[in-house]
């Protein structure tokens, strides 16, 4: 049995082995136990865990408010545009209007040596496009909405003729699962001036 004595002055103990490299006795430098070790890595990986689904939490919900803003800034400009250039138009032009097609005879956009002229709105493929006369059609909404609806109704209110239009518009992001979608409705009247 080894006898070991405690020094007052110093605070070490007498007889004790020294470790080596350092000046404190081995029972201090006894490293952690294996329970340690395991509470920290377990409290490392609730942190870690928490972190991560915050990140991702965050991270869905931008991609999510991207999503409604494109396609509600995208439906909004299609409405606009389509309301201004019926409010402007002469008259529905009735042989080549249809559910989903609009054609208005119109002053604006005059092509050289006419006092009329028409302009069309309609799906090509899942996009809203205008064609004026003599003109390429050129899309309304960006390619990263899809237009799943595109309805034009004539509605005639004590001889005021309006047109009623009706927009559904989704988001395309398939990637992530994101599928914001808007329905919008107006009615838009005819000013001949």
């Amino acid at each position: 049995m080894e006898h070991i004595t405690h020094n007052k002055k110093t605070g070490e103990k007498e007889g004790q082995k020294k470790c080596f490299m350092f000046d404190v006795p081995c029972s201090m430098n006894r490293g952690f136990t294996l329970l340690e070790i395991l509470v920290y890595i377990s409290i490392l990986s609730l942190v870690l865990l928490l972190t991560s689904t915050a990140i991702f939490y965050f991270s869905q919900s931008n991609k999510q408010t991207k999503g409604d803003r494109e396609v509600l800034e995208n439906a909004r400009r299609a409405m606009e545009i389509i309301t201004y250039e019926i409010n402007g138009a002469k008259s529905i032009y009735t042989p080549t209007s249809s559910p989903n097609q609009i054609s208005l005879e119109t002053s604006k956009y005059l092509p050289a040596n006419e006092t009329t002229t028409y302009i069309d709105f309609f799906l090509c493929g899942t996009r809203i496009c205008l064609k004026k006369e003599a003109q390429d059609p050129f899309f309304l909404t960006s390619d990263s909405v899809e237009v799943t609806t595109l309805e034009f109704t004539q509605v005639s209110t004590n001889g005021n003729e309006s047109i009623k239009i009706a927009l559904t518009m989704n988001y395309q992001d398939s990637i992530n699962n994101i599928f914001p979608s808007i329905s919008i409705t107006s009615t838009a009247s005819l000013r001949s001036y």
